[in-house]
């Protein structure tokens, strides 16, 4: 497989996270599309790390790591909001979100 298949992969998980974030009213379910999102922009980087030179491929690498952290992170953080808006509103529409307060 060249580079080229890589791209055309990744751009494909990347369209249908974008379709998921901008269709969807679930907040589970856009959280789902955001983190395939990531992962396309995770293979992304390690196919030019793999295709590039030795210098390249590290940074292609590590940088892939820290995506990895940041979206477990974010994970975390956002299911907690999810739940706790569940047992506040008994829903996760995000329609029904539009005012924080009270």
């Amino acid at each position: 497989m060249s580079l080229i298949h890589f791209q055309i992969l990744s751009a494909a998980l990347f369209s249908i996270g974008i379709y998921g974030v901008l269709a969807r009213r679930n907040a589970v379910l856009i959280l789902l599309a955001l983190e395939l999102m990531l992962n396309a922009v995770n293979i992304n980087l390690i196919a030019f790390a793999a295709y590039g030179e030795l210098a390249q491929a590290a940074t292609g690498q590590v940088i892939a790591i820290f995506v990895i952290t940041v979206a477990a992170a974010e994970v975390g953080l956002a299911m907690a909001i999810i739940l706790r808006l569940f047992r506040d509103r008994s829903s996760v529409d995000v329609y029904d979100v539009d005012v924080m307060k009270w």
